[in-house]
């Protein structure tokens, strides 16, 4: 069985500003704004969606494919994925372009100003999928290349192989007839809260009649855990694993989709899927950074009786392997 992830790949370059944005910004000049910041060191993470996700499910005993796209920079980045057990079949590299980058900068007061450049990520993996198997794979088309989320739903659909949507970063650039012809027939849609009612508002329907689209719709709510709604009428809250020190929240969503994603791809019940992902998204919310993150069989299963005060046999079986 195969676990397909389409999205982006990025290096983030986060810098911190040892002052305020505010100080150094003249209200009155914003129309020739003109400004330089100091920043106190650089700090290079690997990250994008697809990356995030692969990640994770590495640390589960994963070997996913990602279906993205990269640069002539980006070979630090494949012994990473490499040393990790991961296949680069899906990834095409390109050598005059280089892998899409974010640069972040924070001041004191945790403001942030960003850039982003797209860089390889704006052209389409084309990934050809020689050993797609309808019975057994399973997808998820988070964010990444625009040709890329509007191709692969359609072509998973015509190929029979579920796939789960999350179109994330990119819905301000998703039509409505973009996100329809997406989620219909998705075998589930998920989203954080405020991309749901994104989702909502631009396709005019309510998640009730998204429901009528696909089979599940998965909500993120942070340090509130995730609500997941079923087309059968199931409704699901599932809660957040208490961690006692969050570093950084950024990832955690990716890190949820992989514990999702684990689930389901080995036959677990929906609920169990969703609460394997709220134990992938603690670790990551405790490292700075995307996948900085790491834990063993021991530390997920300990974590998991803490919240859900029992441990399903088929997670047992997972651990005695």
């Amino acid at each position: 069985m195969s676990i397909y992830i389409s999205g982006s790949l990025a290096y983030d370059r986060i810098m911190t500003f040892q002052g305020n944005f505010h100080d150094h910004i003249l209200a009155d000049k914003l129309r020739a704004l003109n400004v330089s910041f100091m920043v106190d060191g650089m700090e290079e993470r690997r990250g994008g969606c697809a990356g995030n996700i692969a990640y994770t499910l590495a640390l589960l005993g994963e070997r996913p494919i990602i279906i993205s796209s990269a640069g002539k920079d980006f070979a630090p980045y494949a012994e990473h994925l490499q040393n990790l057990g991961l296949p680069l079949d899906g990834i095409k590299e390109n050598d005059d372009i280089f892998t899409a980058q974010g640069f972040i900068t924070t001041d004191l007061n945790s403001n942030q100003i960003t850039g982003f450049y797209p860089g390889a990520m704006g052209r389409s993996a084309g990934y050809t999928f020689p050993n797609l198997d309808p019975q057994i794979d399973l997808a998820i088309v988070s964010p990444g290349n625009m040709d890329d989320m509007r191709h692969l739903p359609t072509f998973y659909k015509d190929n029979g192989v579920r796939y789960l949507f999350d179109p994330g970063q990119q819905l301000p650039v998703l039509s409505k007839e973009d996100l329809l012809k997406a989620i219909e027939g998705s075998f589930a849609l998920i989203t954080n809260d405020y991309e749901l009612n994104m989702i909502c508002k631009t396709t005019h329907l309510t998640s009730n009649e998204i429901l009528g689209r696909t089979l599940w719709i998965v909500t993120t709510q942070g340090a509130h855990g995730a609500e997941v709604l079923g087309a059968d009428g199931t409704h699901l809250h599932i809660d957040p694993v208490y961690v006692e020190n969050v570093a950084d929240p950024t990832g955690a969503g990716d890190a949820h989709r992989s514990g999702l994603l684990f689930g389901l791809v080995h036959g677990f019940d929906f609920q169990t899927s969703a609460q394997i992902g709220s134990v992938t998204a603690s670790f990551a919310v405790e490292k700075m950074g995307t996948q900085e993150h790491s834990f063993n069989k021991q530390d997920f299963k300990e974590r998991y009786i803490n919240t859900f005060h029992s441990f399903p046999q088929e997670l047992e079986n997972w651990i005695a392997e």
